[in-house]
C-alpha cells in the first residue's frame, strides 16, 4: 500500500493511493488503515512529508563504498545522529541553499517509518515496529561538516531533510536498488544489500538508546556517489519498489 499525507481544500489528510485515486483515511495510519468513502483525484493532492515524527534518526557510513569515498574508517557500531523536524520537506518542495554554506550535497537514503512505541526491541521483533519505507535525501552542508567534530550544524538547516513521496508498506528491503539523479544524470547507483548494518539491527540498536514512537524516521545511510548541488539543480532520489522523491534547490 502507498500511504500519503497531503493537503486538499485547505485540509491536511492521510490517504491511500491506488493508481490515480486517493481514498482519505479516518485517522493517522500507524495502528489501523481506516478508509473513508470519499475518493479524490491524485492530481488535486499537494503532497506533504508522509509522516509526522517526534524525531529523525539517521545512520552515517552504512555503506562500505561511502566510507571509502569520504576516507573514513568503517564503523564498528552504527554512527547515529539526529535532524530536527523543522528540516522536513516533502516531494516537490524547495531545498533552500543557505547563504553561509559553500558546498551543498545530496545523499540518497532508504528511510524506515516506525509504527508503534518501542524500547529495547530485539532484532527478531524489529519488523513488528516498522510501518513502511520511503525515500529520503539527507541534504548536507559538506563544508560545515568538515569543520565540526559532530554533524548537527551541517545536517540541520531548514529544508535539509526531503522525504517522500509516500510510504510503501509492502516492501522487502533486503536487496533493492537505490539511486540519485542530478538534473537527470545518474549519480548514485547501489543496493541495500551493501548495508554494513541491516535494518533489523539498526531498529534494535537505536531502540536501546531512545524510545521509538509512531511516525519516527530511521534513515539507513547513503551509498557512494554523493556530490554537490547548485541553485537551480533538480535532485531525484529513486528507490526500487517505492518511487521517486524530487526536489529543486533554490
Amino acid at each position: 500500500m502507498k500511504i500519503i499525507r497531503f493537503n486538499y481544500k485547505k485540509n491536511t489528510l492521510w490517504g491511500l493511493l491506488d493508481g490515480d485515486i486517493v481514498t482519505p483515511l479516518k485517522e493517522e495510519p500507524y495502528k489501523h488503515i481506516k478508509l473513508t468513502k470519499e475518493k479524490i483525484s491524485f492530481k488535486n493532492c499537494k503532497l506533504l512529508p508522509p509522516t509526522e515524527p517526534s524525531k529523525i534518526i539517521l545512520v552515517g557510513l552504512n555503506y562500505l563504498n561511502h566510507a571509502a569515498e569520504l576516507n573514513m574508517p568503517v564503523p564498528k557500531n552504527p554512527i547515529i545522529f539526529l535532524k530536527p523536524v523543522t528540516s522536513l520537506i516533502g516531494n516537490n518542495n524547495f531545498i533552500i541553499y543557505p547563504s553561509s554554506v559553500k558546498r551543498l550535497d545530496y545523499e540518497a537514503e532508504l528511510a524506515v517509518i516506525i509504527c508503534k512505541k518501542g524500547k529495547n526491541i530485539s532484532k527478531k521483533d524489529a519488523h513488528n515496529y516498522i510501518f513502511g519505507y520511503t525515500c529520503l535525501n539527507d541534504i548536507t552542508a559538506r563544508d560545515l561538516q568538515s569543520q565540526d567534530i559532530q554533524w548537527t550544524r551541517a545536517k540541520s538547516f531548514d529544508t535539509f531533510c526531503a522525504i517522500g513521496p509516500w510510504i510503501e508498506t509492502e516492501l522487502i528491503p533486503s536487496d533493492i536498488k537505490i539511486q540519485s539523479y542530478l538534473n537527470g544524470k545518474l549519480k548514485q547507483n547501489s543496493s541495500t544489500k551493501e548495508f554494513i548494518f541491516k535494518i533489523d539491527y539498526l531498529v534494535s540498536f537505536i531502540s536501546k538508546i531512545m524510545t521509538l514512537l509512531p511516525g519516527d524516521i530511521i534513515s539507513t545511510g547513503t551509498p557512494s556517489g554523493v556530490g554537490k548541488m547548485e541553485k537551480g539543480d533538480i535532485i531525484e532520489i529513486k528507490i526500487e519498489g517505492i518511487g521517486t522523491l524530487k526536489n529543486q534547490v533554490v
